[in-house]
Protein backbone atom coordinates (compact mmCIF):
# COMPACT_ATOMS: atom_id res chain seq x y z
CA UNK A 1 0.00 0.00 0.00
CA UNK A 2 1.23 3.44 -0.86
CA UNK A 3 1.99 6.05 1.83
CA UNK A 4 -0.97 8.08 0.62
CA UNK A 5 -3.24 5.04 1.00
CA UNK A 6 -2.01 4.44 4.56
CA UNK A 7 -2.52 8.13 5.33
CA UNK A 8 -6.04 7.94 3.91
CA UNK A 9 -6.92 4.93 6.07
CA UNK A 10 -5.54 6.64 9.15
CA UNK A 11 -7.57 9.73 8.34
CA UNK A 12 -10.75 7.65 7.96
CA UNK A 13 -10.08 5.87 11.26
CA UNK A 14 -9.52 9.20 12.98
CA UNK A 15 -12.74 10.58 11.50
CA UNK A 16 -14.62 7.45 12.61
CA UNK A 17 -13.17 7.74 16.13
CA UNK A 18 -14.06 11.42 16.41
CA UNK A 19 -17.52 10.86 14.99
CA UNK A 20 -18.47 7.94 17.24
CA UNK A 21 -16.45 8.69 20.42
CA UNK A 22 -16.37 4.93 21.30
CA UNK A 23 -14.65 5.49 24.67
CA UNK A 24 -16.98 8.30 25.79
CA UNK A 25 -14.29 10.95 26.04
CA UNK A 26 -16.39 13.84 24.76
CA UNK A 27 -17.80 16.58 26.98
CA UNK A 28 -21.38 15.53 26.20
CA UNK A 29 -21.05 11.75 26.41
CA UNK A 30 -23.63 10.55 28.89
CA UNK A 31 -26.06 13.25 27.76
CA UNK A 32 -27.98 11.63 24.89
CA UNK A 33 -30.59 14.42 24.86
CA UNK A 34 -28.02 17.21 24.74
CA UNK A 35 -28.94 20.10 22.50
CA UNK A 36 -27.05 23.33 21.86
CA UNK A 37 -28.95 26.62 21.65
CA UNK A 38 -28.08 29.98 20.19
CA UNK A 39 -26.94 32.42 22.86
CA UNK A 40 -28.78 35.73 22.99
CA UNK A 41 -25.55 37.73 22.87
CA UNK A 42 -24.74 41.34 22.09
CA UNK A 43 -22.54 42.15 19.14
CA UNK A 44 -18.82 41.63 19.70
CA UNK A 45 -18.20 45.38 19.52
CA UNK A 46 -20.25 45.92 22.70
CA UNK A 47 -18.20 43.53 24.86
CA UNK A 48 -15.96 45.67 27.13
CA UNK A 49 -12.26 45.43 26.37
CA UNK A 50 -10.93 47.53 29.27
CA UNK A 51 -8.19 45.66 31.11
CA UNK A 52 -6.40 45.83 34.41
CA UNK A 53 -2.88 46.06 33.00
CA UNK A 54 -1.37 45.78 36.48
CA UNK A 55 -3.18 42.51 37.27
CA UNK A 56 -4.06 43.88 40.68
CA UNK A 57 -5.85 40.75 41.85
CA UNK A 58 -2.42 39.15 42.02
CA UNK A 59 -1.89 41.28 45.13
CA UNK A 60 -4.72 39.46 46.91
CA UNK A 61 -3.99 37.65 50.15
CA UNK A 62 -4.81 33.94 50.10
CA UNK A 63 -6.54 32.99 53.34
CA UNK A 64 -7.65 29.67 54.81
CA UNK A 65 -5.83 27.59 52.18
CA UNK A 66 -7.22 24.02 52.22
CA UNK A 67 -9.39 24.88 55.23
CA UNK A 68 -12.44 25.61 53.06
CA UNK A 69 -13.26 23.81 49.83
CA UNK A 70 -15.33 25.64 47.24
CA UNK A 71 -16.44 28.66 49.33
CA UNK A 72 -18.80 30.21 46.76
CA UNK A 73 -20.54 32.89 48.82
CA UNK A 74 -19.30 35.16 51.63
CA UNK A 75 -21.78 36.50 54.21
CA UNK A 76 -21.44 38.54 57.40
CA UNK A 77 -24.17 38.55 60.04
CA UNK A 78 -25.92 41.71 61.30
CA UNK A 79 -23.34 42.01 64.10
CA UNK A 80 -20.51 42.06 61.58
CA UNK A 81 -19.23 38.59 62.43
CA UNK A 82 -17.92 36.22 59.82
CA UNK A 83 -17.47 35.37 57.12
CA UNK A 84 -19.95 32.55 56.83
CA UNK A 85 -19.58 30.37 53.75
CA UNK A 86 -21.00 27.20 52.23
CA UNK A 87 -18.49 24.50 51.28
CA UNK A 88 -18.42 21.45 49.05
CA UNK A 89 -19.32 18.86 51.71
CA UNK A 90 -22.67 20.58 52.34
CA UNK A 91 -21.85 22.48 55.52
CA UNK A 92 -22.09 26.21 56.17
CA UNK A 93 -19.07 27.32 58.18
CA UNK A 94 -18.54 30.35 60.42
CA UNK A 95 -15.18 32.04 61.04
CA UNK A 96 -15.06 33.24 64.65
CA UNK A 97 -11.80 35.14 64.22
CA UNK A 98 -9.62 32.18 65.11
CA UNK A 99 -11.22 29.00 63.77
CA UNK A 100 -13.82 27.69 61.36
CA UNK A 101 -16.88 26.26 63.09
CA UNK A 102 -19.82 24.25 61.78
CA UNK A 103 -22.81 26.59 61.69
CA UNK A 104 -25.58 25.06 59.57
CA UNK A 105 -26.45 22.49 56.96
CA UNK A 106 -29.34 21.91 54.57
CA UNK A 107 -29.34 18.10 54.50
CA UNK A 108 -30.00 15.96 57.56
CA UNK A 109 -27.77 13.28 56.03
CA UNK A 110 -24.32 13.81 57.53
CA UNK A 111 -23.06 10.25 57.01
CA UNK A 112 -19.57 9.29 55.92
CA UNK A 113 -20.64 10.13 52.37
CA UNK A 114 -20.38 13.78 53.40
CA UNK A 115 -17.01 13.60 55.14
CA UNK A 116 -14.27 15.98 53.90
CA UNK A 117 -12.47 14.70 50.83
CA UNK A 118 -9.11 15.49 49.17
CA UNK A 119 -10.46 17.32 46.13
CA UNK A 120 -13.48 19.38 45.09
CA UNK A 121 -14.41 16.95 42.33
CA UNK A 122 -14.67 14.15 44.92
CA UNK A 123 -17.86 15.69 46.28
CA UNK A 124 -19.85 15.81 43.04
CA UNK A 125 -21.36 12.29 43.18
CA UNK A 126 -22.95 12.94 46.59
CA UNK A 127 -23.84 16.63 46.44
CA UNK A 128 -27.53 15.84 46.00
CA UNK A 129 -27.40 13.83 49.24
CA UNK A 130 -25.21 16.07 51.38
CA UNK A 131 -26.48 19.36 49.97
CA UNK A 132 -24.47 22.09 48.26
CA UNK A 133 -25.08 25.58 49.69
CA UNK A 134 -24.30 28.33 47.18
CA UNK A 135 -25.73 31.84 47.71
CA UNK A 136 -26.01 33.09 51.31
CA UNK A 137 -27.71 36.21 52.67
CA UNK A 138 -28.63 37.37 56.17
CA UNK A 139 -31.89 39.11 57.01
CA UNK A 140 -30.48 42.20 58.72
CA UNK A 141 -33.59 42.57 60.92
CA UNK A 142 -33.95 39.02 62.24
CA UNK A 143 -30.44 37.62 61.89
CA UNK A 144 -31.83 34.61 60.03
CA UNK A 145 -29.61 33.20 57.29
CA UNK A 146 -31.16 32.31 53.93
CA UNK A 147 -29.49 29.68 51.81
CA UNK A 148 -29.74 28.73 48.14
CA UNK A 149 -28.89 25.03 48.03
CA UNK A 150 -28.13 23.93 44.49
CA UNK A 151 -30.01 20.63 44.81
CA UNK A 152 -32.43 21.02 47.70
CA UNK A 153 -33.89 24.50 47.13
CA UNK A 154 -34.32 27.59 49.30
CA UNK A 155 -33.69 27.34 53.06
CA UNK A 156 -33.75 29.39 56.25
CA UNK A 157 -31.85 28.90 59.50
CA UNK A 158 -31.98 30.98 62.69
CA UNK A 159 -29.10 32.90 64.29
CA UNK A 160 -28.11 29.82 66.30
CA UNK A 161 -27.60 27.69 63.20
CA UNK A 162 -28.27 23.96 62.94
CA UNK A 163 -30.43 22.10 60.44
CA UNK A 164 -32.00 24.64 58.09
CA UNK A 165 -35.72 24.68 57.29
CA UNK A 166 -36.83 24.10 53.71
CA UNK A 167 -38.87 26.96 52.25
CA UNK A 168 -39.17 26.27 48.51
CA UNK A 169 -38.58 23.19 46.38
CA UNK A 170 -40.75 24.10 43.38
CA UNK A 171 -42.43 27.08 41.76
CA UNK A 172 -45.58 27.03 39.64
CA UNK A 173 -45.39 23.26 39.40
CA UNK A 174 -41.77 23.12 38.20
CA UNK A 175 -39.19 21.71 40.66
CA UNK A 176 -36.11 23.76 41.51
CA UNK A 177 -33.29 21.96 39.73
CA UNK A 178 -30.35 24.31 40.29
CA UNK A 179 -31.05 26.91 43.00
CA UNK A 180 -28.18 29.38 42.81
CA UNK A 181 -28.29 32.76 44.53
CA UNK A 182 -30.60 35.10 46.44
CA UNK A 183 -31.19 38.48 48.06
CA UNK A 184 -33.74 39.82 50.56
CA UNK A 185 -35.71 43.08 50.55
CA UNK A 186 -36.79 45.13 53.58
CA UNK A 187 -40.14 43.34 53.72
CA UNK A 188 -38.53 39.92 53.89
CA UNK A 189 -39.29 38.91 50.31
CA UNK A 190 -36.59 36.69 48.85
CA UNK A 191 -35.52 36.99 45.23
CA UNK A 192 -33.60 34.01 43.91
CA UNK A 193 -32.46 32.23 40.78
CA UNK A 194 -33.01 28.70 39.51
CA UNK A 195 -30.31 28.30 36.87
CA UNK A 196 -31.90 25.45 34.95
CA UNK A 197 -34.88 23.10 34.93
CA UNK A 198 -32.82 20.51 33.06
CA UNK A 199 -29.26 20.47 34.42
CA UNK A 200 -28.12 20.17 38.02
CA UNK A 201 -25.04 21.86 39.45
CA UNK A 202 -22.85 18.79 38.98
CA UNK A 203 -23.44 19.25 35.24
CA UNK A 204 -22.99 23.02 35.16
CA UNK A 205 -20.46 22.80 32.33
CA UNK A 206 -22.99 20.98 30.15
CA UNK A 207 -25.42 23.79 30.97
CA UNK A 208 -22.85 26.33 29.80
CA UNK A 209 -22.18 24.31 26.65
CA UNK A 210 -25.90 23.89 25.94
CA UNK A 211 -27.03 27.44 26.85
CA UNK A 212 -30.59 26.13 27.16
CA UNK A 213 -33.06 28.69 28.44
CA UNK A 214 -35.11 27.09 31.21
CA UNK A 215 -33.59 29.32 33.91
CA UNK A 216 -35.80 31.53 36.10
CA UNK A 217 -35.77 34.52 38.43
CA UNK A 218 -38.22 33.95 41.30
CA UNK A 219 -39.70 35.60 44.37
CA UNK A 220 -40.62 33.95 47.66
CA UNK A 221 -43.20 35.72 49.82
CA UNK A 222 -42.65 34.71 53.49
CA UNK A 223 -46.20 35.73 54.43
CA UNK A 224 -48.06 33.70 51.82
CA UNK A 225 -45.35 31.00 51.67
CA UNK A 226 -45.60 31.09 47.88
CA UNK A 227 -42.93 31.27 45.19
CA UNK A 228 -43.70 32.95 41.89
CA UNK A 229 -41.73 33.27 38.67
CA UNK A 230 -40.74 36.85 37.77
CA UNK A 231 -38.65 36.19 34.64
CA UNK A 232 -38.35 32.95 32.69
CA UNK A 233 -36.53 31.68 29.57
CA UNK A 234 -33.11 32.68 30.92
CA UNK A 235 -29.78 31.19 29.85
CA UNK A 236 -28.07 30.27 33.13
CA UNK A 237 -29.24 33.01 35.52
CA UNK A 238 -26.91 33.26 38.47
CA UNK A 239 -26.17 35.99 41.03
CA UNK A 240 -28.86 38.45 42.20
CA UNK A 241 -28.62 41.64 44.26
CA UNK A 242 -31.01 44.46 45.15
CA UNK A 243 -30.21 48.11 44.53
CA UNK A 244 -29.43 50.27 47.55
CA UNK A 245 -32.85 51.96 47.45
CA UNK A 246 -34.71 48.73 46.73
CA UNK A 247 -36.33 50.06 43.56
CA UNK A 248 -34.82 47.33 41.38
CA UNK A 249 -32.56 44.32 41.45
CA UNK A 250 -29.88 43.16 39.07
CA UNK A 251 -29.10 39.56 38.20
CA UNK A 252 -26.46 37.85 36.13
CA UNK A 253 -27.21 35.82 33.03
CA UNK A 254 -24.08 33.79 32.50
CA UNK A 255 -24.30 32.49 28.93
CA UNK A 256 -25.00 35.88 27.28
CA UNK A 257 -22.57 37.55 29.69
CA UNK A 258 -24.80 40.35 30.92
CA UNK A 259 -26.46 41.98 33.91
CA UNK A 260 -30.22 42.35 33.72
CA UNK A 261 -32.27 44.84 35.73
CA UNK A 262 -35.67 43.88 37.11
CA UNK A 263 -37.79 46.78 38.32
CA UNK A 264 -39.53 46.31 41.67
CA UNK A 265 -41.04 49.79 42.07
CA UNK A 266 -42.23 52.68 39.89
CA UNK A 267 -43.82 52.80 36.46
CA UNK A 268 -41.60 49.99 35.14
CA UNK A 269 -42.29 47.62 38.04
CA UNK A 270 -42.47 44.03 36.83
CA UNK A 271 -40.38 44.63 33.70
CA UNK A 272 -36.76 43.80 32.93
CA UNK A 273 -34.06 45.29 30.71
CA UNK A 274 -30.35 44.96 30.02
CA UNK A 275 -28.35 46.77 32.69
CA UNK A 276 -24.79 46.12 31.46
CA UNK A 277 -22.84 44.03 28.97
CA UNK A 278 -20.06 42.19 30.80
CA UNK A 279 -16.53 41.37 29.61
CA UNK A 280 -16.98 37.69 30.41
CA UNK A 281 -19.01 34.98 32.11
CA UNK A 282 -20.51 36.24 35.40
CA UNK A 283 -21.30 34.38 38.58
CA UNK A 284 -22.56 36.32 41.62
CA UNK A 285 -23.21 40.04 42.02
CA UNK A 286 -23.20 42.03 45.28
CA UNK A 287 -24.12 45.61 46.15
CA UNK A 288 -21.70 47.70 48.22
CA UNK A 289 -22.58 50.44 50.74
CA UNK A 290 -22.50 53.07 47.98
CA UNK A 291 -25.03 51.21 45.85
CA UNK A 292 -22.44 50.03 43.32
CA UNK A 293 -22.43 46.48 42.03
CA UNK A 294 -19.45 44.12 42.14
CA UNK A 295 -19.69 41.28 39.61
CA UNK A 296 -17.55 38.16 39.95
CA UNK A 297 -16.52 36.98 36.50
CA UNK A 298 -15.10 33.51 35.84
CA UNK A 299 -13.17 34.51 32.73
CA UNK A 300 -13.27 36.88 29.77
CA UNK A 301 -15.31 36.07 26.71
CA UNK A 302 -13.06 35.03 23.84
CA UNK A 303 -13.80 35.34 20.14
CA UNK A 304 -13.88 31.54 20.07
CA UNK A 305 -16.67 31.38 22.68
CA UNK A 306 -18.49 34.26 20.99
CA UNK A 307 -18.57 32.47 17.63
CA UNK A 308 -19.68 29.18 19.21
CA UNK A 309 -22.42 31.03 21.10
CA UNK A 310 -23.86 32.30 17.84
CA UNK A 311 -23.58 28.94 16.04
CA UNK A 312 -25.04 26.09 18.12
CA UNK A 313 -24.67 23.44 15.41
CA UNK A 314 -20.94 24.14 15.18
CA UNK A 315 -20.70 24.10 18.98
CA UNK A 316 -22.42 20.73 19.22
CA UNK A 317 -20.17 19.31 16.50
CA UNK A 318 -17.05 20.39 18.40
CA UNK A 319 -18.46 19.10 21.70
CA UNK A 320 -18.93 15.66 20.12
CA UNK A 321 -15.18 15.37 19.59
CA UNK A 322 -13.34 13.10 22.07
CA UNK A 323 -12.12 16.07 24.08
CA UNK A 324 -12.76 16.22 27.83
CA UNK A 325 -15.06 18.72 29.54
CA UNK A 326 -12.09 20.42 31.19
CA UNK A 327 -10.27 20.99 27.91
CA UNK A 328 -13.43 22.20 26.17
CA UNK A 329 -13.92 24.70 29.01
CA UNK A 330 -10.33 25.91 28.72
CA UNK A 331 -10.88 26.45 25.00
CA UNK A 332 -13.78 28.77 25.85
CA UNK A 333 -11.81 30.46 28.64
CA UNK A 334 -8.94 31.35 26.34
CA UNK A 335 -6.60 28.53 27.35
CA UNK A 336 -6.24 29.00 31.12
CA UNK A 337 -8.18 29.84 34.24
CA UNK A 338 -8.18 33.55 35.03
CA UNK A 339 -10.44 35.70 37.18
CA UNK A 340 -11.70 39.24 37.07
CA UNK A 341 -14.11 41.34 39.13
CA UNK A 342 -15.98 44.29 37.69
CA UNK A 343 -17.65 47.22 39.45
CA UNK A 344 -20.66 49.04 38.00
CA UNK A 345 -22.41 52.22 39.07
CA UNK A 346 -26.10 52.20 40.07
CA UNK A 347 -26.77 53.41 36.50
CA UNK A 348 -24.85 50.56 34.89
CA UNK A 349 -21.62 52.39 34.03
CA UNK A 350 -18.43 50.34 34.19
CA UNK A 351 -16.29 51.86 36.96
CA UNK A 352 -13.43 49.46 37.64
CA UNK A 353 -11.92 46.14 36.60
CA UNK A 354 -9.54 44.11 38.73
CA UNK A 355 -8.10 40.92 37.32
CA UNK A 356 -5.50 38.21 37.39
CA UNK A 357 -5.27 37.56 33.67
CA UNK A 358 -2.52 34.98 34.18
CA UNK A 359 -4.30 33.05 36.92
CA UNK A 360 -1.24 33.18 39.14
CA UNK A 361 -3.05 33.94 42.41
CA UNK A 362 -6.81 34.15 41.80
CA UNK A 363 -7.65 31.56 39.16
CA UNK A 364 -11.40 31.75 39.63
CA UNK A 365 -13.91 33.88 41.52
CA UNK A 366 -17.60 33.27 42.26
CA UNK A 367 -18.46 36.22 44.49
CA UNK A 368 -17.10 39.60 45.58
CA UNK A 369 -18.21 41.08 48.88
CA UNK A 370 -16.87 44.55 49.73
CA UNK A 371 -16.44 45.14 53.44
CA UNK A 372 -14.35 47.70 55.37
CA UNK A 373 -12.14 48.56 52.42
CA UNK A 374 -11.49 44.97 51.41
CA UNK A 375 -12.90 42.63 48.80
CA UNK A 376 -13.66 39.12 50.01
CA UNK A 377 -13.43 36.78 47.03
CA UNK A 378 -15.09 33.38 47.17
CA UNK A 379 -14.81 30.65 44.56
CA UNK A 380 -16.77 27.46 44.04
CA UNK A 381 -13.67 26.02 42.32
CA UNK A 382 -10.90 26.94 44.77
CA UNK A 383 -9.85 25.67 48.27
CA UNK A 384 -9.37 29.14 49.77
CA UNK A 385 -10.72 32.66 50.19
CA UNK A 386 -8.85 35.57 48.60
CA UNK A 387 -8.90 39.06 50.15
CA UNK A 388 -7.97 42.16 48.17
CA UNK A 389 -7.19 45.44 49.93
CA UNK A 390 -8.77 48.36 48.09
CA UNK A 391 -6.60 50.94 49.90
Amino acid sequence: MTPMGILGILFLLLALYCGTDPFNHSAISGFPDFEAYKVDMPSWELVPTVRDKDNLLQKSEIKFLNQVQGPESMAFDPLGRGPYTGVADGRILFWDGQNWNDFAYTSSNRSELCDPKPSLLSYLPNEHICGRPLGLQFDKKTGDLYIADAYLGLFEVGPEGGLATSLVTEAEGVPLKFTNDLDIDDEGNIYFTDSSSKYQRRNFMQLVFSSENSGRLLKYNPHTKEATVLVRNLQFPNGVSLSKDGSFLVFCEMCPGRLLKYWLKGEKAGTSEVFAILPGFPDNVRTNKDGEFWVATHCRRSMYSHILGLHPKLRKLILKLPISTKIQYLFQAGGKLHALVVKYSPEGKLLQILEDSEGKVVKAVSEVDERDGKLWLGSVLMPFVAVYDLA
